[in-house]
């Protein structure tokens, strides 16, 4: 990486949809290793943010990646899952590489075994169809893992493994991530960062640091509860 280790460099940047401001004046950077975690109420940008920053929609501004390869998992409601082709997985992927070795070491880093290569994509729960998508989006080892809601649909229970699961890549490979959540809990947890995101910039920085009770009813107006989880 070059730039003092800055993974990602955004400035000035503005996204609009139908005439409508959506992202004003965004600026901010991301180093490498981060988990960089955004927050904000539906309606704030998020998604658009990271579609902007992977270049699948237009935006005005910099956006500069020092990143060899990124790797990029959408949320659930937008894969459609019942449209999709009617593949195993091993053809999936297959569209990735052919070392089948490779393919069943992966999904069992993700708590899938060999005999899930043979299952169709309707046949997987929300929370195996989605381990299936974090090995597919880790298979050719990216520098960068976004994830936009990856525990959309998915039990509480499900949820910290996904969470735990995705915290043991960052651990094991040298990984930056980028991700959208609605969980609060999950920020205390794991953000090294965090960018709090209401169209415009809000708040950046060191979850510690930046968000206070005030900050989040700012962010998402009153009722806010506020808990802050702490290792003992």
């Amino acid at each position: 990486m070059t730039n003092d280790n800055k993974v990602l460099e955004v400035s000035n940047l503005h996204m609009s949809y139908d005439g409508q401001a959506i992202i004003e004046g965004l600026t901010f950077s991301m180093a490498q290793r981060d988990i960089l975690i955004v927050l904000g109420p539906n309606g704030a940008g998020k998604t658009t943010l990271l579609r902007g920053l992977l270049n699948l929609l237009p935006y005005q501004g910099s956006v500069i990646w020092h990143a060899r390869k990124i790797g990029y998992l959408p949320p659930q409601e937008s894969l459609q899952r019942q449209g999709l082709p009617p593949l195993q997985l091993a053809e999936f992927f297959h569209f990735k590489t052919h070392d089948t070795g490779s393919i069943k070491a992966m999904l069992s880093d993700v708590g899938l075994d060999d005999s899930f290569l043979s299952r169709q994509f309707n046949e997987l729960s929300t929370g195996q169809f989605q381990r299936m998508m974090i090995a597919w989006s880790l298979l050719d080892n990216p520098d960068v893992l976004i994830l936009d809601e990856p525990t959309s649909g998915i039990d509480i229970g499900g949820e910290e493994t996904i969470y735990s699961l995705l915290h043991k890549f960052w651990q094991k490979q040298n990984l930056t991530m980028l991700l959208v959540t609605h969980d609060l809990h999950v920020v205390w947890e794991y953000a090294t960062q965090v960018l709090c995101l209401n169209r415009q910039q809000m708040c950046m920085g060191k979850p510690d640091e930046v968000l206070t009770l005030e900050q989040l009813k700012q962010l998402y107006g009153t009722g806010i509860k506020f808990y802050q989880h702490r290792h003992g």
